[in-house]
């Protein structure tokens, strides 16, 4: 879903997009490809949108607000990192379309299927998989991340920028912290930009118009894993981590939707993470 919808933000005029990736549409199955050639159609556009927004209000620009974030701390830190690991990386194009991490060593980790599909489209749209990049299989809930990708070349000596994009509701507290247990080996000056989804939303105190939502990943244990702002530094300073910025997406609309002139809302339900290891 999230490529898709940045698949369609390319239909916008390039001043009122969000997110630039003409990549995103070739990492799409055939069906999402169709369903993305419709959506170019104005009208049926902004009735998807407005749709999606009805029932879970700021999905949409939530998305696209957390990939620009990431795409400008990613960039901005460039001249600061050795290396990109990309955990949970799903189908995204972001370390094979920012110009700045051309040739930088970099490696996508997800389970299984996806890092296949993600090989196969990647194969299709580029012809071959980029030197520099390693696709790995990782459970983040059963495996040793730290020996898995140090037998595909990473090094913690690097300082690496760690994306972990919309992967920790998805994962038990257990996964959660033995993520960032290994993370705590991380090279000092590393840098991390991940998201987290509200607690009160998954213990049903506070569903922010996500009623739907809440049915469709909470009560079916789909999503698991939460916490609240308050949680966030001192988990992170457990594990040598400091919090640059923890965003909500309302201040996120502000600084990547609202130059755009485009009227959407953003959503409370999930917060957006950057830190750096001490």
């Amino acid at each position: 879903m999230p490529t898709a919808l940045v698949a369609v933000e390319q239909s916008f005029l390039r001043s009122e997009r969000v997110v630039d990736d003409s990549l995103a549409i070739r990492m799409l199955p055939f069906g999402a490809v169709v369903f993305v050639r419709l959506l170019k159609l104005r009208r049926i556009r902004d009735w998807l949108i407005g749709l999606s927004e009805k029932s879970n209000p700021g999905i949409w620009g939530g998305m696209l607000c957390r990939k620009r974030y990431i795409d400008e701390k990613v960039e901005a830190s460039r001249n600061e990192i050795e290396a990109v690991v990309s955990l949970g990386a799903g189908l995204d194009s972001r370390l094979f379309r920012l110009p700045v991490l051309s040739g930088l060593p970099t490696w996508e980790i997800d389970q299984r299927e996806n890092i296949e599909a993600k090989e196969k489209r990647l194969r299709t749209a580029l012809g071959a998989i980029p030197a520099n990049v390693k696709l790995v299989t990782v459970d983040f809930d059963r495996d040793d991340l730290g020996a898995i990708l140090e037998a595909q070349g990473y090094s913690a000596s690097k300082r690496t920028f760690f994306v972990w994009e919309a992967v920790t509701q998805y994962l038990t507290e257990q996964g959660v912290r033995a993520t960032f247990a290994w993370l705590a080996k991380a090279e000092p000056g590393s840098r991390i930009a991940f998201t987290y989804v509200r607690k009160s939303f998954l213990t049903g105190k506070t569903l922010y118009g996500w009623e739907s939502g809440y049915k469709r990943f909470v009560a079916t244990k789909i999503w698991l894993f939460g916490m609240e702002p308050e949680d966030c530094a001192p988990l992170l300073d457990g594990y040598g981590w400091r919090v640059l910025e923890d965003v909500g997406y309302d201040e996120l609309a502000a600084r990547c939707i609202q130059p755009t002139g485009r009227q959407m809302l953003s959503t409370p339900v999930e917060r957006m993470v950057y830190a750096e290891k001490i």
